[in-house]
């Protein structure tokens, strides 16, 4: 194991799931944070729809990182100070470590549990690499321990994630980002594309109904966690190409007139009414880099697959 393994708790705050899921249902457009997709059994309905044949986004990132990885290596350099927020099982950064040779390590991720399980895995299959673990809410902010040794920057952020936020959200991230890795400080990111909606309605619905269980897991928490009143058999996912924002939307859709009622709380529902569970924004290459030279990115280099189905891109902090 390395010897230089060490966790650094930021203890970020979380909002609750009741008052998630209160606030959200009372606004005019009842909407709930993805984020709260992810409980265990959120989890492991995940990892499922990564399996899918439809949904392509994992296994093309993958594969291209597999095939990239010296590549990139030659254009960053090795020996950089690697950051990945919202490390996750750290899957994908395993692909370019032995290439990127970083200096030292950063994971970061919300759940500290978690992350202690996933960085002392980390530690002991690459004993060469400081790995400096640091439980934080990523998309507030991006501490670097003092005990990460000087020198440049890489932030990898891998799965297309930018594609949750908000195109605000998403500028303000990028301006984190830039803050955080500094002068030749990089950025390694992985974006879904724009590409024909047939493929895209694939990915979000797919045949062996996975992404459906998961969207409607949230109703099964609200019943099971906070002993909500909720007809689970009264609501469908939808999941659709939002052509003009450039954008999947999923939804939980009442099939009928009704009420939801949670500690006194009641939430009707006319019928066809929504609750909008998540975004997942696509770019075309042309798209991003445009938008990511608002936050003062310089183009190194992208790269997408055969298909047209997934890019990364190489970006300089300008």
């Amino acid at each position: 194991m390395s010897t230089q393994l060490s966790f650094h708790d930021h203890k970020p705050e979380t909002l609750s799931f009741y008052d998630a899921v209160v606030t959200g249902l009372s606004n005019k457009t009842k909407a709930i944070p993805p984020k709260l997709f992810y409980d265990e059994k959120g989890s492991k309905l995940f990892d499922l729809i990564c399996e899918q044949p439809e949904y392509y986004p994992p296994t093309v990132e993958r594969q291209m990182l597999t095939t990239l990885a010296d590549d990139i290596a030659a254009l960053t350099g090795q020996s950089r100070v690697l950051i990945e927020p919202g490390v996750g099982n750290a899957s994908k950064v395993r692909l370019i470590m032995d290439a990127l040779r970083p200096s030292a390590f950063v994971p970061m991720d919300i759940s500290f549990d978690y992350l202690k399980a996933v960085s002392t895995t980390l530690a002991k299959d690459y004993p060469w690499l400081p790995v400096h673990a640091t439980c934080v809410d990523f998309t507030h902010s991006l501490p670097i321990p003092h005990e990460v040794p000087p020198g440049k920057r890489l932030v990898f952020f891998p799965g297309s994630s930018i594609g949750n936020f908000c195109k605000a959200d998403a500028l303000n991230f990028l301006n984190l980002i830039h803050d955080t890795v500094g002068e030749d400080g990089m950025l390694l990111i992985g974006v879904d594309t724009k590409k024909p909606e047939p493929v895209l309605h694939a990915a979000y619905n797919d045949a062996a109904g996975i992404t459906a269980q998961f969207n409607l897991n949230l109703l099964h928490r609200m019943r099971d966690e906070l002993d909500a009143q909720v007809d689970l058999n009264a609501f469908e996912h939808n999941a659709f190409y939002n052509a003009q924002a450039g954008r999947i939307e999923m939804h939980l859709v009442s099939q009928q007139r009704q009420e939801l009622r949670i500690n006194g709380h009641r939430f009707p529902f006319d019928k066809g009414e929504s609750v909008h569970t998540e975004n997942s924004y696509k770019y075309a290459p042309e798209e991003f880099l445009a938008f990511s030279a608002q936050s003062h990115f310089d183009h190194v280099a992208h790269w997408v697959d055969p298909q047209g189905l997934f890019a990364i891109y190489l970006l300089k902090a300008s």
